[in-house]
């Protein structure tokens, strides 16, 4: 069946990427404004963390049973059409408003962490972000919420580049390095001396 259907639409695979967007993901050139793209929404979630945790919003999350999830849950589920759907309303409703103490406590931290993260696991942190934003955008929330979304996006679309200048450039540049140039080894396995060049 699985020849059948590659015979009538097609080997995915095997489809060329279009030179366009081969271009916008991998060259080097658009890859400053996708660093630039990542660096500015790590910052926007470092700010949102570090106000959870230790500023204004302090109190409302890290403290008094998660009194900021609990409200924002509320209002979510109770005010008509803040909620597109009802399952989601219900899930408020029966799990995150019970649970707001430490709920608040992981949206405080994971803010904070996506905002590290996007500066050395980029991939990760953009899917971590958009998971996040889904229960903002979920729950009714507009704001700033859709522009996140859609830097999370491009970030991940663009993660071979968008990650290029930072820890994740270096990674992968050491990762290259090795795999080009392996340590040569003896017939036991072991690694071989390399001479210096003044016992040559």
């Amino acid at each position: 069946m699985d020849n059948m259907m590659t015979h009538t639409i097609g080997d995915p695979s095997e489809i060329a990427t279009p030179g366009w967007l081969s271009w916008l993901t991998r060259s080097k050139k658009p890859a400053l404004l996708w660093n630039a793209a990542r660096i500015w929404l790590g910052v926007m979630w470092i700010q949102a963390g570090v106000s959870k945790l230790w500023g204004a919003e302090s109190a409302s999350f890290m403290h008094h049973n998660g009194a900021g999830v609990l409200g924002f849950a509320t209002h979510a589920y109770s005010v008509p059409g803040v909620s597109a759907y009802t399952w989601w309303a219900s899930f408020l409703h029966s799990f995150v408003a019970p649970n707001s103490s430490w709920i608040g406590v992981l949206v405080s931290v994971g803010e904070f962490a996506i905002g590290i993260a996007l500066g050395f696991l980029t991939p990760l942190a953009a899917l971590g972000s958009l998971a996040l934003l889904f229960t903002y955008s979920m729950s009714g929330t507009a704001g700033v919420t859709a522009f996140y979304t859609l830097f999370a996006v491009v970030i991940l679309a663009t993660w071979r580049t968008s990650g290029w200048i930072g820890i994740d450039g270096v990674m992968h540049g050491y990762i290259q390095h090795h795999r080009s140039h392996p340590t040569p080894t003896t017939a036991q396995g072991t690694p071989a001396v390399r001479p210096s060049p003044h016992m040559a």
